[in-house]
């Protein structure tokens, strides 16, 4: 996928922006994940869920530029190369990801092979996802829960919106776009959010396992910046034990499917048995 491809921005150093944050896309796993979904139920869908990942991308991305900002993580490396903010100006990167944000619900409503009524859905699903039930919500708790000790299950409140909600709609989306049916989009939602989780819980441990050259941005940071994680408050053991779990939780909730599934799991064991 290449979802900055079709940005058009006037604004040269916008343009140069967007420029940058596109040779470096990322391992694009919510797109894979939303497409993956979609053609597990009607492969006819996957032009549609293509457009919806891409979408999907853009929105990652927008948060990703918007949580390295000083005011934010404060974080000077992202995907290997300086973050937004650090090769431009502050001014820039919060403009530029206020454009991916608006891009990303404009590549949406133009998926042209679905009904009026699928694209209102995705827009609904997606959006919640971002906005303050999902990725923003979780992005307020996690500053507010720095210098504290928390336990497990307040992280995961934590990291269910900041983190897994993207993911769970990701995942909702391809269904969508495939007009799934109620069973079959509950299972992939349950299977997305167990994954979403579990996500997070590799990357909690990568920071403390793993190095910045390796995982393309600064490792050890949540450390450094007193954060509670699921390695402080589980353990490292634990922590492995527990993406384990929820791995485990996401490929039962695929049951349903069967064999049809399989790329899908694949995709979930890459994303919590990862290195970087």
């Amino acid at each position: 996928m290449e979802p900055f491809a079709w940005i058009s921005c006037p604004d040269p150093r916008l343009a140069d922006a967007v420029a940058y944050l596109a040779k470096h896309p990322g391992k694009q796993l919510r797109s894979r994940l939303t497409l993956l979904c979609a053609d597990l139920i009607a492969e006819e869908s996957t032009e549609a869920a293509i457009i919806a990942g891409e979408a999907i991308e853009l929105l990652h991305t927008y948060s990703l530029v918007h949580d390295d900002l000083p005011a934010m993580d404060d974080d000077d490396l992202r995907r290997g190369q300086p973050t937004l903010h650090c090769a431009f100006d502050e001014a820039t990167a919060i403009l530029t990801g206020d454009g991916l944000q608006a891009a990303a619900f404009q590549h949406l409503v133009s998926i042209e092979s679905l009904s009026d009524a699928q694209r209102v859905d995705l827009v609904r699903v997606i959006s919640k996802a971002v906005g303050f039930e999902g990725m923003v919500g979780g992005q307020a708790l996690d500053l507010a829960a720095e210098h504290q000790a928390l336990e497990a299950d307040a992280l995961q409140n934590i990291h269910r919106l900041k983190t897994g909600a993207l993911i769970a709609a990701s995942a909702e989306a391809g269904a969508i776009c495939a007009n799934a049916s109620t069973a079959q989009r509950q299972a992939l939602v349950e299977f997305a959010t167990a994954i979403g989780l579990a996500f997070q819980v590799t990357d909690d441990v990568l920071d403390v396992t793993g190095d910045s050259e390796s995982l393309g941005k600064t490792a050890g940071k949540d450390i450094k910046a007193e954060k509670s994680t699921y390695v402080s408050a589980l353990g490292l053991a634990g922590a492995r034990e527990e993406a384990d779990r929820l791995l485990n939780a996401a490929l039962e909730a695929l049951d349903i499917f069967g064999d049809r599934a399989d790329p899908l799991r694949d995709l979930a064991r890459q994303m919590v048995h990862r290195r970087a």
